[in-house]
């Protein structure tokens, strides 16, 4: 299937669309988002001056007096800037204000829709069956699992939002959760994971924050006019009334240029996450019937609250109902939908009352799938040890490259073998505020005796209450982590560590320093742990966002020289010296770099060279990547710790890559 659109915010062939192509077109997006704006504020300056002219006319009864001499019904120059300079300033103030208030990224977002946080599902299945869905998810695409939020509203309707993978939260309606079924929960959430993979969160809390500063016109021509009646009397009143016309005409103005914006961005994302969400699941059924129930639904996708109306863009359906259509509709028809993602679909919905993923649809079931391998009687551990194995394979790189931010269905089955093979005292640990954070200390703990009893120790004087009581319980009952599990349980425990005080979270980041340098030096596995988790958690505690680069590779050879020279030192290849890993790896940038030794390197150096690549470009990035994947399996194998490392490498680019699978299942 091939979607084409040829709009001022464009995407041509979405299946050939990789990620670092999107992310490249979302920063030109942004762009065209401010050209538009800049447009946008000159025609309402040139309007409101033309109105307000009128209205100076009008107020002065006929006469000229009080009016600026000029050429044309008392044209002025001087009048024209002033009115520019103030309405500018009223729309750039009222922006920035907005997107001051958004600073809470995803989660303002959710508590402005009222939403919930959910913790836990408890006995609730229909809840514990979402939450297990966005954690395969998450897993399956490289990302951190995002908060959930479940908004009380009858309507089926969810959304993404944040301002990066590392801060983004899913928002889902009561309604969605009682009315959905697997496949279908599965196929909304895989959607909102596209907009997440994809940069559109980030461009849709700009679209917010830009458009209030437009609408506030109208606000301001409200307030006129609710003075004008309430001083009738006023000598003032008669000024008050054209005044306020001409703010409320130009709001509405603003108003239809904010929706066209709106809709500009809003129609073709929907149509790639639809059909990201086919390519991720493999179902075209889930997605198109969670349409179908919207379409059936008594109150379709509606939200109540007013902030609905304002991130109706950022919804999976519109959330009310609008008078705008065609070019001024923020969501294609959703009989356009369903048709582009069931291409022969005869319009009748009988594929919402049939069961889904029957033999004659030739779509395969996962959830019935994991149904009838549980009856068969196969345990937790017989599905470890299918599962487990390492990676024995050599992995091209452009394969590997062309999965970030495209998971594939193979990943969503990792993700299922993954969460029934972790023990299940480590996962409750890590949906538990004391226990997320005993896990990640229980990851980087010493298996020397004496250094293990420090790091206790410390934790005991220095966590908070609670965190090193269930540090001990998880070492009783854990006697064992699979280096294949680190990673997983640390993104299950880091949505759980987001609802920290930030006093908390500082001690906790305090310690986790502590516990890795208590020996006096670090591991890559302690680093590229390290790496991971707070890249993330500090983009949701301190603010700290990457912003897309305009830099290419050259203009940082010796951050990429040391990057690469780390990996080339990272494990011994075999048959292979680390100079000619090295070599293997870079000879296809042809930047000419320069291998550093070990006594040149540090993980201090390491860092500051990371912060400086995150300026790349988004095209340079894939460029970094291959080189990184070359050197590590250059001997045909990537070990655990190596794939640790160049996902760290990744995540701190913000660049999600899906879990590296075994041989049989890539």
């Amino acid at each position: 299937m091939t979607i084409c659109y040829d709009g001022l915010f464009s995407f041509h062939h979405i299946h050939e669309m990789d990620f670092f192509e999107a992310q490249d077109q979302a920063k030109t997006n942004t762009t065209r988002l401010v050209l538009l704006f800049i447009v946008a504020v000159v025609a309402i300056i040139v309007i409101t001056n033309v109105l307000v002219l009128v209205a100076l006319r009008l107020s002065a009864e006929g006469t000229t007096a009080g009016l600026p001499q000029g050429d044309f019904f008392g044209f002025s120059w001087d009048v024209f800037l002033f009115i520019g300079v103030a309405i500018t300033a009223v729309i750039v103030i009222g922006s920035l204000y907005k997107l001051f208030t958004l600073r809470g990224g995803g989660k303002k977002i959710a508590e402005n829709m009222n939403g919930k946080l959910v913790l836990s599902g408890g006995d609730d299945i229909k809840k514990q069956q979402l939450l297990n869905v966005v954690e395969e998810m998450a897993i399956a695409s490289g990302t951190p699992v995002p908060p959930v939020y479940l908004i009380n509203e009858t309507g089926i309707n969810a959304f993404a939002a944040g301002y990066s993978p590392a801060d983004a939260v899913i928002g889902i309606t009561q309604g969605a959760v009682d009315s959905l079924d697997r496949d279908e929960m599965q196929g909304v959430i895989a959607h909102e994971f596209s907009h997440i993979l994809n940069g559109d969160m980030r461009l849709n809390l700009r679209l917010v924050g830009v458009l209030h500063g437009i609408l506030i016109l109208r606000l301001i021509g409200e307030a006129l006019l609710r003075g004008n009646r309430n001083s009738s009397r006023s000598s003032n009143s008669k000024g008050n009334l054209p005044l306020g016309l001409v703010f409320l005409i130009v709001g509405w103005v603003g108003w239809y240029f904010g929706s066209l914006i709106k809709a500009a961005v809003s129609r073709q994302r929907e149509f790639l996450a639809d059909a990201s969400a086919v390519q991720f699941t493999r179902n075209p059924n889930g997605i198109a019937a969670a349409l179908m129930k919207i379409h059936t639904n008594a109150t379709q996708s509606f939200i109540t609250r007013p902030a609905g109306r304002e991130f109706n863009h950022a919804l999976f359906e519109a959330g009310s109902k609008s008078d705008m259509r065609g070019a001024g509709a923020t969501h294609p028809p959703t009989e356009d939908r369903i048709r582009a993602i069931l291409p022969r679909w005869d319009g009748s919905y009988d594929l919402i009352r049939d069961s889904i993923g029957e033999k004659e649809s030739g779509v395969d079931n996962w959830a019935q799938q994991q149904s009838e391998e549980q009856a068969q009687g196969e345990t937790k551990p017989a599905k470890a040890e299918a599962f487990a194995g390492g990676i024995t394979s050599v992995i091209l790189a452009d394969a590997l490259l062309n999965q970030i931010g495209n998971p594939t269905p193979a990943h969503i089955d990792y993700a299922d073998k993954i969460l029934h093979a972790v023990p299940e005292k480590l996962l409750e640990a890590a949906h538990d505020l004391s226990g997320a954070r005993a896990v990640i200390y229980l990851l980087v703990l010493s298996k020397d005796a004496a250094t293990r009893d420090a790091q206790t120790k410390l934790l005991a004087e220095n966590a908070d209450p609670g965190v090193h009581v269930e540090l001990i319980r998880l070492r009783q009952s854990v006697s064992f982590i699979d280096p294949d599990h680190r990673l997983p349980v640390a993104t299950i425990a880091m949505s759980t560590l987001r609802q920290l005080s930030d006093a908390q979270y500082s001690r906790f980041k305090t310690n986790f320093q502590k516990l890795i340098h208590i020996d006096k030096k670090i591991s890559l596995m302690e680093w590229s742990l390290q790496k991971i988790v707070f890249h993330n958690l500090d983009a949701s505690f301190e603010g700290k966002k990457n912003k897309l680069g305009r830099e290419s590779l050259k203009a940082f050879k010796q951050s990429l020289a040391l990057l690469l020279s780390v990996l080339a030192h990272s494990n011994s290849q075999e048959d292979l010296s680390a100079g000619q890993t090295f070599t293997r790896g870079t000879n296809k940038l042809e930047i000419g770099l320069v291998f550093l030794e070990k006594k040149d390197i540090s993980f201090g150096k390491l860092d500051a060279a990371l912060d400086e690549l995150c300026l790349l470009k988004p095209l340079e990035k894939p460029l970094l990547l291959k080189a990184c994947v070359e050197i590590v399996s250059a001997d045909g194998q990537i070990r655990p710790i190596e794939a640790e490392l160049v996902r760290a490498i990744a995540a701190t680019l913000d660049c999600p890559m899906p879990p590296l699978l075994p041989n049989n299942e890539s």
